[in-house]
């Protein structure tokens, strides 16, 4: 069954007409306020930005999203608080989570993994990723090589997927982790692994997904060129004797008409500097990036990206990784007029088959 998730801003957001991105619900010093000036601001320092991001989520799941993704920024708060920190208040949504493998003991994250699956039915979901800039890694305190990014992410879900599944004793010495006779029992034993996201458009990424991961998330690009990677991934994973899923991180800016959805975005390209040209699909590689990791963003009317999108579900996209700024207002906008369509169209489908 195809799933929908919603991006949430992990750091700022911006708002309508003003690509500025912002910490919308708080108040940093040297932010200049959304207003008129001499206007005051009555809230004064009673909420900050996850009660921004708290709301996202809500709106995601009354809209009918079936998760919510939280992004890994730098410079963001924690993903793994913010998701604690959300799942109470939310009642159907799947929390993507995503956290870099530098985070310390594989053993200490599956023990908090499962604990997340405890206390949210089984709604916790990983996105393990690096950090591509050394030198940023190095100001986090990771020293790693860039050679090493991809196989420590695979030595780190060996041992967490291990501790997980084997409650006897799970065993392991690699050159990042090690572990001995480690499990978990009593009311830690028995929960399942999280679903695992991976991404990456190199032979290496595309190896240790087909090995590791669940779904392998595919950054946004033309349908047409997005085909064939899912068939050579396809069939590594074939080869590893497992069936693997794919999904997708694609920005929308859908609206009534083809003329309006394209005036805004013309308007946010203006304001953020973007050159470049649309495909005859509707992509606009590159616009709206600047509010997230987004490499495209789908314009057009409400049929226009549902039929855009529905392409992508033909190639064999079973996970749609969705965002739009302003993303409270737009998890609105889109799960009232895009999902409906693309559920019933997808549902037709299926049944035709």
């Amino acid at each position: 069954m195809t799933e929908f998730i919603w991006q949430l801003p992990n750091n700022r957001d911006a708002r309508y007409a003003d690509a500025t991105p912002r910490k919308r619900g708080e108040r940093l010093e040297g932010d200049r306020a959304p207003f008129t000036a001499g206007v005051s601001d009555p809230r004064g320092t009673r909420f900050n930005y996850l009660d921004y991001l708290l709301q996202i989520a809500r709106a995601a799941d009354l809209t009918g999203f079936d998760g919510i993704r939280i992004q890994n920024d730098p410079k963001g708060d924690e993903p793994w608080i913010i998701a604690g920190y959300l799942a109470p208040s939310t009642r159907h949504l799947k929390l993507l989570t995503e956290f870099d493998a530098s985070r310390g003991s594989a053993v200490y994250a599956a023990k908090n993994a499962v604990s997340f699956q405890r206390f949210t039915h089984n709604r916790f979901a990983w996105q393990i990723s690096s950090v591509a800039d050394a030198t940023l890694r190095r100001q986090l305190a990771d020293h790693v090589a860039d050679a090493d990014l991809l196989p420590r992410i695979d030595e780190f879900l060996t041992v967490a997927k291990g501790v997980i599944t084997h409650p006897a004793g799970f065993t392991f010495k690699g050159r990042f982790f090690e572990v001995l006779e480690g499990g978990f029992s009593g009311p830690l034993g028995g929960h399942p692994v999280p679903t695992i996201y991976l991404s990456g458009d190199s032979a290496e990424a595309y190896q240790l997904s087909a090995a590791q991961a669940d779904v392998h998330v595919f950054d946004a690009q033309p349908a047409a060129q997005l085909q064939p990677l899912l068939a050579e991934v396809h069939a590594i994973a074939k080869a590893n004797q497992r069936e693997l899923k794919f999904g997708l991180r694609i920005d929308v800016l859908a609206r009534e008409s083809q003329e309006e959805a394209e005036f805004d975005a013309r308007r946010l390209a203006e304001q953020t500097g973007w050159q470049g040209s649309p495909d005859a699909q509707g992509l606009w590689l590159g616009l709206g990036s600047a509010h997230g990791d987004a490499k495209g963003t789908l314009v057009g009317s409400y049929e226009q990206v549902t039929d855009a999108l529905l392409a992508y579900a033909d190639t064999g996209i079973h996970s749609f990784l969705l965002g739009a700024a302003p993303h409270l207002e737009e998890a609105y906008r889109v799960g009232e007029n895009l999902l409906p369509r693309l559920r019933a169209q997808l549902s037709r489908d299926a049944h035709v088959a």
